[in-house]
């Protein structure tokens, strides 16, 4: 619910990603060529399926869950319409996870864990899952309706947008969710692009009615 800041749940919606976008700690996210606006990293909170999962209820929801991960979603932004979320979300090295599963009998409540992310040592996103607008249970049973998940598979739950901030070549990133270890790793951008460092809600602070910052660089 953006801490607040929404009177009523954005709709709840999905994508995927190739498995080829996955990485993990110590490893490298790559910006490719193409003619996004700005990149960015969401931090999330995954959940690790346990038992295959067809139709399933909200209310009935954890029983299918293994455990969880520290996640985040890459995004090119600024794609045209045409290239929708699969343009935008699946590139490869867009999906760090990890260091490591943990088991969902460690955690006593997955909707109230700390979210904190930080780029080259600043914190730039900083919520808690309490705040998540659709709840674990309605993530599990939205998915399921639509197809099948599998052990092993990963479902992320989402972020809160406001802390979103430009992810660019030398930079190294960190996410740590309360109980789940700290994924760490670097991003490269052979074309060495450039955004002011701000997040979305330092520009809405400013004034700006579009939160999200525009490139310098090769496409200006």
């Amino acid at each position: 619910m953006e801490d607040g800041t929404r009177s009523e749940p954005a709709p709840i919606n999905a994508f995927s990603k190739a498995p080829s976008a996955v990485i993990t700690s110590g490893e490298t996210m790559v910006l490719p060529d193409a003619p996004a606006t700005i990149f960015e990293g969401e931090a999330e909170l995954a959940l690790v399926i346990g038992k295959t999962a067809t139709n399933v209820a909200a209310a009935d929801a954890m029983d299918y869950i293994f455990g969880y991960m520290n996640f985040v979603d890459g995004s090119a932004r600024g794609l045209h319409a045409g290239a929708a979320f699969h343009a935008m979300k699946s590139r490869d090295t867009f999906a760090p996870i990890g260091p490591y599963i943990v088991t969902k009998d460690e955690i006593a409540d997955p909707q109230k864990l700390h979210v904190q992310l930080w780029n080259n040592g600043e914190i730039q996103q900083d919520f808690n899952t309490d705040d998540m607008a659709h709840k674990i249970g309605r993530c599990v049973e939205y998915i399921t309706a639509i197809h099948t998940l599998e052990p092993g598979d990963i479902l992320a739950t989402g972020t809160n947008h406001g802390g979103l901030n430009p992810f660019q070549d030398g930079e190294h990133i960190e996410l740590e969710i309360e109980g789940l270890g700290r994924l760490s790793f670097s991003i490269r951008d052979d074309l060495k692009r450039s955004w002011k460092r701000e997040t979305r809600h330092d520009r809405a602070d400013q004034g700006f009615d579009d939160a999200t910052p525009q490139v310098s660089g090769k496409y200006a």
